[in-house]
């Protein structure tokens, strides 16, 4: 374990912000005449001045939104059918088969739909019933959840990444009767963790072993069984009706960064009135292409890559992962695409690792072709005109660089939409200056999910948009963001006391997070209203801002910061081990493994100096004072990071708790 490293912000030290890295950065090698051509331009003199985007003007408001807009109050199965009947001969999904693309169009997966929920009644699955759904993103998992709310079940999704023990949890806490897996490894991992559980009835495999054990259906011949339903389209058209948009349709089990994960009730209509609202707002057609990455468990996939598609028509191609992302987005040609912000960070930390590595000649072609589209997006951003010297200067970097990276993503992307955690500054401007527009939105699990969301007409960078059609926002006199309208939860299943104090008696449901309202009623959330340090001197210290912060350094794979009743903030760094030892060969650094190079004082001066540049701009209370550097970087499998990427603040301190308090110098009594 490294030492504590007293890091005392150096004042002379100016901030290259997201500038740097933005004309660092690159994805394509050049040949050599374009190189030629474009350090040609560059030597002519470009102007290097950004045109930074305004501030907006006049008084922040206290309220936005309205809760005029009423849409229909119509149940999943409903808005699936009328798609069914308007669109059935549309492609639904892309389904990888021997390496092609195999398309279902809309009606055949309304058929396989209909099988699947009418052969659950089968096997005794009936309305309300509560069936737990762990499967990697893949068709099937859109068929069991439009079959489960076909017939009026309750979906409870569950993350495959999950250890057993959290999976027992779920399914004990939520009394699933039957649950739904989708390989042999996962009903492996999962048959002696659910042993025992008294309400747990049946389990369903959609790809099952060669000897399945003994009270394991195969997902086939469960649709074999509801096909052979008798009048089965009129069976299906009974049960579909006897679901009501108010119905519970599924409880999903907030990840958490504190305490044990509480079941979020949502209603059909929490989720149809958020398809309804958003998805005319950010401008999704029956044409377009989703490629779906996200686990489908978690609320912002499930309605970015299942509901809104459903609305409209349009198709959702299913990823295998990450590692098949890259392949994937090439063979797709996807026009979007809903990402977290840790996939946008490391899209821009490799595309900057990829250009660190040209020769200069490219680098510069680079330099200026980003400096050229930044320049357009941000006279765009700002809404005034891009003169005619700009245009040419812009046509000509974006066929010689620009059009290059964006080809990496299929080249057909109108909108990305990022949502689940701050997207940093940095890497929205990065995004705009090659052409791709990301739509960052807000909202959470128990809000269906979304509560805001940029417009493609109008976005902002640095917030998350003004609230979506039918839905309020209001600032509390603390700071706290409320929210009300159809997207609230009903509550937290068998938790009415956390109901209560989530959601007041006027209906506003209290989020947890602060932010504030600028003059047009955009939303830009500042911080957990949960995780402020407050110093011991009074001073409130919002962290995730300064953790969204260092986490721009290519050698900082994430920063946790603490300091609460304490005299000075401090913080835990895990390195980006990959950058480090490339910069460790790059300057002599003897240091090979991760323990070796976290205990290097090198290493320390390194990371002390991106952190000193990059916390320039921060008030002195905010910086962080004293640092340890350790030996691994955080895990999902370690418990460590939530599935959508968060960093468990509780696990952290609770594991890293004496050395956290080390910092502080043993000065306080009341530190972590």
């Amino acid at each position: 374990m490294s030492p504590p490293i007293e890091s005392e912000t150096e004042p002379e030290v100016r901030s290259p912000g997201w500038k740097r890295s933005l004309v660092m950065s690159g994805l394509a090698l050049l040949g050599t005449a374009a190189a030629a051509a474009a350090t040609a331009v560059v030597a002519a003199g470009w102007p290097a001045r950004r045109r930074a985007v305004p501030a907006p003007k006049g008084p922040a408001l206290q309220e936005a939104g309205s809760l005029a807009p009423r849409f229909p109050e119509i149940s999943v199965p409903q808005m699936f059918r009328r798609t069914v009947q308007r669109l059935g001969e549309n492609t639904a999904h892309l389904i990888q088969d021997d390496g092609k693309w195999r398309p279902l169009s809309y009606r055949d997966l309304a058929t396989r739909v209909r099988d699947f929920g009418l052969g659950l009644r089968h096997f005794g699955v009936q309305k309300d019933d509560i069936v737990a759904l762990l499967s990697e993103n893949r068709s099937e998992w859109a068929i069991a959840d439009l079959a489960l709310l076909g017939i009026g079940a309750v979906n409870v999704p569950i993350y495959p990444t999950l250890p057993a023990s959290q999976v027992r949890y779920l399914l004990e806490d939520s009394g699933a009767k039957v649950l739904i897996v989708s390989t042999p490894r996962q009903l492996r991992n999962v048959r002696e963790a659910a042993q025992g559980l008294p309400a747990l009835q049946q389990m369903l495999v959609m790809d099952p072993p060669e000897a399945p054990p003994e009270g394991v259906v195969s997902f086939a011949e469960v649709e074999r069984r509801g096909a052979e339903t008798p009048d089965a389209d009129a069976a299906w058209a009974e049960a579909n009706a006897a679901v009501g948009p108010h119905d519970l349709a599924s409880i999903i089990y907030t990840s958490g960064t504190t305490g044990n994960p509480k079941g979020v009730m949502l209603t059909h209509y929490n989720f149809t009135s958020n398809a309804q609202s958003v998805a005319p707002l950010i401008e999704i057609r029956p044409d377009d292409v989703f490629l779906s990455f996200l686990p489908l468990s978690h609320v912002f996939a499930r309605i970015a890559d299942h509901y809104f598609p459903l609305l409209v028509g349009a198709a959702v191609a299913y990823s295998e992962g990450v590692f098949t992302l890259a392949r994937e987005m090439a063979e797709v040609q996807p026009t979007m695409m809903a990402l977290v912000p840790r996939v946008y960070e490391s899209i821009q930390s490799r595309t900057l690792d990829a250009a660190n590595k040209l020769p200069p000649a490219r680098r510069r072609v680079f330099h200026w072709a980003l400096e050229v589209g930044w320049r357009r997006a941000a006279a765009e951003l700002a809404g005034h005109p891009v003169g005619p010297v700009l245009q040419t200067a812009h046509a000509l970097a974006d066929r010689l660089v620009l059009a290059q990276i964006r080809q990496r993503t299929g080249g057909r992307v109108r909108y990305f939409i990022s949502g689940g955690a701050p997207l940093p500054v940095a890497t929205a401007c990065f995004f705009y200056s090659i052409g791709l527009t990301v739509l960052e939105g807000y909202g959470l699990t128990e809000t269906s999910p979304v509560i805001c969301v940029n417009p493609p007409d109008r976005p902002k960078i640095g917030t998350v948009g003004p609230p979506i059609p039918g839905v309020q926002v209001r600032i509390a006199e603390d700071g706290e963001i409320l929210s009300r309208g159809p997207h609230i939860m009903q509550g937290y299943y068998h938790l009415p006391e956390e109901t209560q104090a989530a959601i007041d008696e006027d209906g506003w449901f209290h989020t947890g997070d602060i932010g504030v309202l600028d003059a047009d009623g955009y939303l830009r959330i500042t911080d957990r209203k949960k995780d402020l340090i407050i110093l011991a001197n009074g001073k409130n210290v919002a962290p995730q801002l300064i953790e969204s912060r260092l986490r721009t350094s290519p050698y900082i794979q994430e920063a946790v910061l603490f300091g609460d009743r304490q005299p000075v903030v401090v913080a835990l760094i895990a390195p980006a081990f990959d950058a480090v030892q490339q910069w460790a060969k790059e300057h002599g650094v003897k240091a090979t493994t991760n323990e070796e190079l976290a205990a290097d004082p090198a290493v320390h001066r390194l990371i002390k100096t991106q952190m000193d540049a990059i916390s320039a701009e921060l008030a002195d209370f905010e910086r962080v004072r004293r640092f340890a550097l350790l030996p691994k970087e955080f895990t999902l499998e370690a418990g460590e990071l939530t599935p959508t990427m968060k960093v468990k603040r509780r696990v952290v301190m609770e594991r890293y708790g004496n050395l956290i308090h080390s910092l502080y110098g043993g000065a306080s009594e009341s530190g972590p």
